[in-house]
């Protein structure tokens, strides 16, 4: 498998000359989170926990040159080692937890007490793997993407025995009714909002909530390359952002697995489902 050493830098949150943006029911609010090194929010938390727009658990990693930014949301994978090398944070590391839209965007992990001390524009290395590998005894029917290969072993995820079929664990199954912003854009570098509030949960088979860190699997899309409709697939994603008020958007989700239903099977369990998870990631 080959491994590449990427750049990327701490992003700054950006907004333009007006601070408001105007939520699903016409009100106008403050994005607060959305981009930049977001503190005291981590993996296993409820995405509706903070008042919020897209807030992630980590820090976004960009890079000021367009075609090196596309390269590092595509190449970098969850579960890939991240080092901070510049500033009062330098040497800290950490993981790739996932990757956001806008023009390309990495998610990345650290220590709270880590990040902290990280600021806007410090540079951090991604040894980026795992983009284009497929584990020995996978069905040709089913893609695995954005996954470091040392990470798939941790989610509840399983290969048959009779390599036609793959099973992945998760929080709950939602319809592809709910897909948002992400629809018509590549996989291998963007995410996939769900247009799910916290008023939705516990009803419509809805689970009772949603943490960063779940696997949501989504009917209906296939996201071998740009995302989009086709009926009887699904696709299986880690949740890497928060809710948004935003219309069209809410959770997103980075595609990990997508298939026809024949050969990626869902096992929800809205109770006792465990994802990616801080240790899995070593941040604890």
């Amino acid at each position: 498998m080959t491994s590449v050493n990427l750049i990327g830098y701490a992003e700054h949150p950006e907004l333009g000359e007006s601070p408001y943006r105007v939520d699903r029911d016409g009100a106008s609010y403050v994005p607060v989170g959305d981009g930049g090194i977001v503190l005291g929010l981590e993996l296993g938390d409820s995405v509706f926990r903070l008042t919020a727009d897209h807030a992630a658990p980590g820090a976004c990693l960009m890079h000021p040159d367009a075609a090196a930014r596309h390269a590092l949301a595509a190449f970098a994978c969850i579960g890939n080692r991240v080092v901070v090398r510049t500033g009062p944070a330098a040497g800290a590391v950490g993981s790739v937890i996932g990757k956001r839209g806008e023009a390309g965007r990495v998610i990345a992990g650290f220590r709270q007490a880590d990040l902290a001390l990280l600021r806007p524009s410090d540079e951090v290395l991604v040894r980026a793997s795992g983009q284009g590998w497929r584990p020995d005894g996978l069905t040709p029917d089913v893609t695995v993407m954005n996954l470091d290969p040392a990470i798939l072993g941790v989610l509840p995820v399983r290969l048959a025995a009779d390599e036609r079929s793959v099973t992945a664990g998760v929080r709950a199954v939602l319809p592809g009714r709910l897909a948002g912003n992400g629809i018509g854009r590549p996989a291998a570098s963007w995410d996939l909002d769900l247009q799910l509030t916290a008023g939705d949960l516990a009803t419509g088979g809805a689970p009772a909530d949603v943490l960063l860190g779940d696997l949501i699997a989504v009917t209906d899309i296939d996201a071998r390359y740009n995302m989009g409709y086709r009926r009887s697939w699904l696709t299986v994603g880690v949740v890497v952002h928060g809710a948004s008020p935003l219309p069209g958007h809410g959770p997103g989700i980075t595609p990990i697995l997508t298939g026809p239903s024949a050969a990626l099977q869902p096992l929800p369990d809205a109770a006792g489902h465990t994802g990616l998870t801080v240790e899995a990631v070593q941040l604890q």
